[in-house]
């Protein structure tokens, strides 16, 4: 008998009922093999009651003898799975196909199961079939029953027989989604996650002061109408605004239609949401969340496993007043208060407390100690509602403007919220170019909105103050100033901020405290929101600062560009492994704890300060070590473009610069930007070609091309690193200032370095790997700026290799040229065109 092997086959999972290897098609992997799981652990079916593979099999049409129609999921009454025992049909499509419905009420009439689900992993219609005067008729219903239930059963729910859900993100998508598709009037969705927020309220309080043995009254029956239900969920609102007015107005209404609500309680009326995981309940909530928050005004979710390492690295502790000035949707209040609790329950078990005396403990921190400001309304009530949720604290969410003078907040803030009381700060900004804080004085409480000049190694601040500034700015000393002597902050802030020249003010000002962390961010972080790169500070407020500075670098976190999930490159294998995620946060948080081998390391404070460098990949010597690993194999030593430079080998200097936007295409001398470095080669775009005298004003003697130079990108999106060489036919072009120039003028040296092996050289991907190192971002624009001399080139040790390379590529250079002549030739012969 074959040993099943532990893990499937390349393009394979596991059913989840029969366990058989099967392919792992969207279908099944979004959609059969989710609900399967759900009718087992919330439906409470048994494996033995339902089949998926082999699939069960209905009539095609009434004459169909051998029952040709596989359907997705069959569940029956009972073990003995005979067609008289079919129960349920669920046919499942993949997320982008909505068919199926028709498909499903085809089964259903020429079978004896008399109840149908149909999901696509988004949306779910659940149907009941009956049969009058010989016709068959379908009617949509709630939910299916429970296992045990009867169908009439369905929303004569007592309290003590909710079930604790396992997956309320797939119902919380499925509620989104519908009422998208469905709803009649509130269809943006701010207007349907304010709707829903309202409803998620009417259940809590429903599950909160019912007793066990009571009907629940957040329920939606078989036989009751819609408009039923909608008068029973609006007279519970009413006691859910009278219970909870910090968080709903007395003016506020649950307006959706009267199907849509009926939809969204008979999606929930199963589950018992206090009782279940609240991370669970988190999860589902924000997904629900998440497409209301567009980040126009800088609001988005900070991704759940980087809080958790920025909690995990800020450590509260549970006698610590701990505050979110720009709190969102709640996200690092919520972890905190978690992380709190977590160390709540240590106390508890060291100390032997009451389960009564631990929950008590737990209600008097998210009272007492967790406090957050929002500015808009509507994520300031999302905060209340998911503070609620996981526990209490929705008292110490207030709407304001963190950034205005703390007089002018209203007097319950004020009452709760004062500056310099706090003892950690923990937050994520609203950044973004088109958002200024104006007003002279708003302004004026800030050092940083003055002008600076510098001032020798520092910067002093000038009595001129700016018209407007950018809020990440801002926030940094608002936070300061919320915090005691000694408090904790952690922030996530621009990577610009830690390197950029012209942001060397701001950095002067963050040095006059503790930097204990700088943790570097992945570009996709808030992608595809917003596109800056971010680093995590974690400093100490007016402490002096330590002799080393911890640093952590996640290459990525489990999500690319678009936001779809990525999976990690095996470089053994040289595949990508769709078994693991790439998301390097975890094993950060390990390496906290732990051994640091990757991830997390250290830099000596005075060399960041010297460098004007605080960005951690510049020194993670994990990625140099690699390079060098390499190298050493393939026989190659690694020499710094510096020190080649020092001997005189090579010599660079910066493009000519950018012409004015009107002179372009009006000429016939190439204007060569970033995007026209291409495999080697220049391409001469004949939209950009500018008048010779616009040339002239740029060309100066030192800076005329010749053939054989490198043109080396050094700024730009993804394109810094490309080269090319100039060929005869690019020596009359120029250059934007992007575009950097090196040219050999020691052609006999010691390293049998000319231009050929020096193109080859900056085109390896040795270099390559370097480049993720020395490449900052200056906003959202990538810069190499002087740190292309710092770049190891890996020259061969053996002379003859060399050679051999340097003429490979020069017959491959000297043939594209070649090709060009002919195409020159050809010009000359039929007549001017273009290419």
């Amino acid at each position: 008998m074959p040993i099943k092997s532990d893990e499937p086959k390349e393009g394979h999972i596991f059913d989840y009922i029969s366990g058989a290897e099967i392919k792992a098609t969207p279908e099944e992997v979004e959609a059969v093999q989710v609900f399967s799981r759900q009718l087992v652990e919330d439906y409470g079916y048994s494996k033995s009651q339902i089949q998926t593979r082999p699939q069960w099999r209905v009539k095609a049409r009434p004459s169909d003898t051998r029952n040709e129609y596989p359907v997705d999921i069959a569940i029956f009454t009972s073990d003995k799975k005979t067609e008289n025992n079919l129960y349920i049909i669920v046919e499942c499509k993949q997320r982008t196909r909505k068919d199926g419905i028709s498909q499903l009420k085809n089964y259903l009439t020429l079978s004896s199961a008399y109840l149908g689900v149909w999901f696509n992993g988004r949306e779910r219609l659940f149907l009941k079939k009956t049969e009058k005067a010989g016709k068959v008729l379908f009617e949509e219903i709630p939910n299916i029953p429970q296992s045990g239930q009867r169908v009439e059963d369905i929303g004569r729910f007592k309290r003590k027989d909710l079930r604790i859900p396992h997956n309320l993100k797939v119902i919380f998508n499925a509620i989104r989604n519908h009422l998208a598709g469905n709803t009649v009037g509130a269809t943006r969705d701010e207007i349907l996650a304010q709707q829903l927020i309202n409803l998620i309220f009417c259940k809590i309080y429903d599950e909160r002061f019912t007793k066990p043995n009571e009907i629940v009254t957040f329920r939606a029956g078989i036989e009751e109408s819609a408009e039923d239900v909608r008068e029973r969920i609006l007279d519970l609102f009413e006691k859910v605004k009278s219970k909870y007015k910090e968080v709903i107005d007395f003016s506020d209404k649950i307006s959706l239609d009267n199907k849509s609500i009926l939809y969204v309680v008979g999606e929930l009326q199963n589950y018992s949401i206090t009782s279940s995981d609240r991370d669970a309940v988190a999860d589902a909530f924000e997904t629900f969340i998440d497409y209301a928050l567009k980040g126009g005004q800088g609001q988005f979710f900070t991704p759940r496993n980087v809080v958790n390492l920025i909690v995990k690295i800020i450590d509260p502790k549970p006698d610590e007043l701990i505050i979110d000035p720009a709190c969102g949707s709640g996200g690092f209040l919520v972890e905190s208060l978690k992380y709190v609790w977590g160390r709540l329950e240590q106390q508890a078990r060291g100390f032997k407390w009451s389960e009564l005396a631990l929950t008590e403990e737990k209600t008097a921190v998210a009272i007492h100690n967790i406090r957050g400001i929002e500015k808009d309304e509507f994520l300031s009530k999302v905060t209340k509602a998911y503070m609620a949720i996981v526990g209490d604290g929705k008292g110490g969410i207030f709407c304001e403007d963190s950034l205005e003078r703390p007089s002018e907040w209203k007097s319950k803030t004020r009452q709760n919220i004062e500056l310099g009381k706090f003892d950690v700060v923990i937050t994520n900004p609203p950044f973004g170019k088109e958002i200024k804080i104006v007003g002279e004085d708003k302004l004026r409480q800030y050092d940083l909105a003055h002008q600076w000049k510098k001032d020798g190694d520092s910067f002093v601040k000038t009595n001129k103050l700016e018209e407007e500034k950018q809020p990440q700015i801002l926030f940094i000393e608002r936070c300061l100033q919320l915090l005691k002597d000694g408090g904790r902050l952690a922030i996530i802030l621009p990577e610009t901020f830690f390197h950029a020249p012209k942001m060397g003010y701001v950095l002067n000002y963050i040095q006059k405290h503790n930097i204990a962390w700088v943790i570097d961010l992945p570009h996709n972080t808030f992608r595809p929101h917003n596109n800056a790169k971010c680093l995590v500070l974690v400093l100490e407020k007016n402490k002096k600062q330590q002799a080393m500075i911890n640093l952590a670098v996640a290459e990525e976190m489990g999500h690319d560009h678009q936001g779809k999930e990525m999976f990690r490159w095996d470089i053994a294998t040289m595949k990508v492994d769709k078994l693991k995620l790439w998301d390097d946060i975890p094993l950060i948080i390990q390496e906290i704890d732990g051994k640091r081998l990757k991830y997390v390391f250290s830099v000596r404070s005075e060399v960041a300060k010297a460098n004007g460098v605080y960005v951690p990949r510049y020194y993670w010597q994990t990625r140099e070590k690699e390079v060098a690993e390499v190298a050493a194999k393939q026989q190659l030593e690694l020499i710094s473009i510096q020190e080649l430079m020092d001997e005189g080998i090579i010599s660079s200097f910066d493009g000519h610069g950018s012409p004015e936007a009107e002179n372009k295409g009006r000429g016939e001398v190439p204007y060569v930007r970033v995007s026209d470095i291409v495999n080697w080669e220049v391409y001469k775009n004949p939209t950009s070609m500018i008048p010779e005298n616009v040339y002239q004003d740029f060309i100066t003697p030192r800076k005329e091309l010749k053939q054989n130079d490198i043109l080396y990108v050094r700024r730009g999106s993804y394109r810094i690193g490309g080269v090319a060489m100039v060929s005869p036919f690019d020596t009359r072009v120029l250059l934007t200032r992007e575009i950097l120039v090196l040219r050999v003028i020691k052609p006999n040296n010691a390293w049998g370095l000319d231009s050929y092996y020096l193109l080859y050289l900056l085109s390896h991907r040795l270099v390559s790997m370097q480049t993720f190192n020395k490449v900052l971002i200056e906003t959202t624009l990538p810069n190499i700026a002087d740190r292309w001399k710092e770049l190891k080139l890996p020259i061969h040790k053996n002379r003859e290799a060399r050679k051999t390379i340097s003429n490979r590529v020069k017959s491959v250079i000297e043939s594209k040229w070649e090709a060009i002549r002919k195409i020159e030739d050809i010009k000359k012969d039929l007549g001017d065109f273009t290419t």
